[in-house]
């Protein structure tokens, strides 16, 4: 395991985007503007974790096509090790609305994403034992993903699952391969209730009682610890007793950050990447001092367009809020 490395395992998507006022009701049609872009979870994180600092990995499928070619080109741009395997489907695609407040609907087509292999990640054994960070999410195939993270384990490095989006199914044997959990609300509402049989309302998830919403995190995953994403109230940090990460605290807040938002499509892997960089930077800092980055990055995220390239710098972050 080497300090300053992530690697990510996850989705490609070419991003179709289109802008409104307002995001259409069914049977709506609207005006607006258009762009196309990369995206997908994974390499939205991954390249927020290279721009964060980190030296970076990311696994992914492709296709044989224009979208798999734009995807190796801006690899190599920010400096990323991509790790593809060659799809006869193509290249994963998203359409995505987004409104004037910056709020988004998306629909995805997984094209190539679900053609990664288990046995493909198997074969970037070499990347993980490199990496104090693996860094995972649900737009690829669950098994490989459960592999990337059996990998991990086995390296030493620390497991890091974003289990979005929230309409796939988490195993339980998936849950307990997990250090780090990071569902925003909508996610931590579908977990609790498939695996703890509870009904919280994701809407005012963050107006719970703090002891409350600690309880449900160790419910969820007893031996870890869990970071609920909270949009612009910031997240909720919930550690197991026996390690918080350099805290004083075994659960609190982080406040959010001020941010002139105008497009809020990548902010969730923004903060990711960002914290798998912190974390694979500098893991004897506090915790609470990497969620704190992270959320100052996800933040600065939101005032650009697009969502890979929506991603800060490092310096940016930095000039701004200060090291």
């Amino acid at each position: 395991m080497a300090a300053n490395r992530v690697t990510v395992v996850g989705s490609f998507n070419v991003d179709h985007v289109w802008t409104a006022a307002a995001l259409p009701r069914p049977g709506e049609t609207l005006a607006g503007r258009y762009h196309s872009g990369p995206g997908g979870k994974g390499f939205n994180q991954a390249v927020a974790s290279a721009r964060a600092g980190a030296s970076t990995s990311f696994v992914c499928a492709l296709g044989a096509d224009s979208g798999g070619q734009l995807a190796r080109a801006l690899a190599v741009a920010d400096g990323i090790d991509l790790r593809d395997q060659p799809s006869d489907a193509p290249t994963g695609t998203a359409g995505i609305f987004v409104g004037s407040d910056g709020a988004n609907s998306i629909v995805i087509g997984p094209g190539a994403n679900a053609a990664m292999t288990p046995s493909f990640v198997d074969a970037q054994r070499a990347a993980m034992a490199e990496s104090a960070v693996v860094l995972v999410q649900l737009e690829s195939p669950v098994a490989s993903i459960t592999r990337a993270l059996q990998l991990a384990g086995e390296a030493g490095a620390t497991r890091m699952l974003n289990p979005a989006p929230a309409n796939v199914e988490v195993p339980t044997e998936l849950l307990a391969l997990a250090d780090l959990l990071t569902p925003n609300e909508t996610e931590f509402a579908a977990l609790l209730r498939r695996h703890g049989g509870d009904e919280v309302d994701a809407a005012s998830l963050a107006a719970l009682n703090d002891e409350l919403l600690h309880t449900h995190c160790r419910r969820l995953l007893p031996h870890g610890t869990v970071v609920v994403t909270l949009g612009a109230a910031g997240c909720f940090v919930s550690h197991a007793p026996q390690d918080l990460r350099g805290d004083g605290l075994q659960h609190y807040r982080v406040a959010g950050e001020a941010a002139q938002a105008i497009d809020t499509t990548g902010a969730g892997d923004a903060f990711n990447g960002a914290l798998a960089a912190a974390l694979a930077r500098d893991a004897q800092r506090p915790f609470a001092q990497q969620v704190k980055f992270a959320n100052r990055y996800a933040a600065m995220s939101t005032e650009n367009a697009g969502a890979a390239a929506a991603m800060p710098r490092l310096a940016d972050v930095i000039g701004r809020f200060g090291g």
